[in-house]
């Protein structure tokens, strides 16, 4: 899919990709949890398009795989379920192994699609525990929509950020989680601003 899918997808997005500081643009290796806003159904592929040197898992919501085509189709798209309102204990472990395993797992910390379209939605926090556990950094990524025919697909991605250990009780875990809410802000900041010079 990558091959056949790169050139009609290329031409119809145009994908452009900015980096917030030069330690944003360098190659992930190993095991990261990657996190974006969450603005349709191909936020996927345009992730794909960021980080075409890696494989990427996903979190998708578990509804998805409630026949045994479906679930057979998504898991062989490396998709892993999760219940939005209740992460089991053997997704959580699922994702953990996958960082452990030096794998970029992808989840979009939003809980579903932001069709409000009234800004950023509040970050779940189930993202710091998986880093902690797994002990890899976090790859804070934003997309903005091409806005017009003229514009292109704007991919931000922002420097992985790694949470420091010893990290633990309710609050630390709140402030981390803003932490990485007010990176998110800052790299729509990003794509507003590449706009404002067109």
């Amino acid at each position: 899919m990558r091959i056949t899918s790169f050139l009609p997808g290329f031409l119809l997005w145009r994908p452009k990709h900015i980096y917030e500081n030069q330690a944003a643009k360098k190659k992930i290796r190993g095991g990261a949890l990657l996190i974006s806003n969450h603005i349709g159904f191909t936020d996927p592929v345009f992730l794909m398009y960021g980080f075409w040197y890696r494989r990427l898992y996903f979190v998708a919501l578990r509804i998805f795989f409630n026949t045994k085509m479906k679930n057979f189709w998504f898991r062989h798209f490396l998709c892993i379920p999760i219940d939005r309102e209740n992460v089991s204990m053997e997704t959580f472990r699922e994702i953990v192994g996958r960082l452990k395993e030096d794998e970029i797992v992808a989840i979009f910390p939003e809980g579903k699609i932001n069709v409000e379209k009234q800004g950023l939605q509040t970050f779940k926090s189930g993202m710091i525990l998986m880093a902690m556990q797994s002990k890899k950094p976090i790859l804070p990524v934003y997309i903005q929509k091409k806005k017009g025919i003229r514009h292109r697909l704007l991919i931000v991605v922002g420097e992985p950020i790694k949470i420091p250990e010893g990290t633990s009780g309710l609050k630390a875990v709140e402030n981390a989680t803003q932490e990485l809410y007010n990176k998110e802000i800052h790299l729509q900041n990003l794509a507003d601003e590449y706009y404002g010079k067109k």
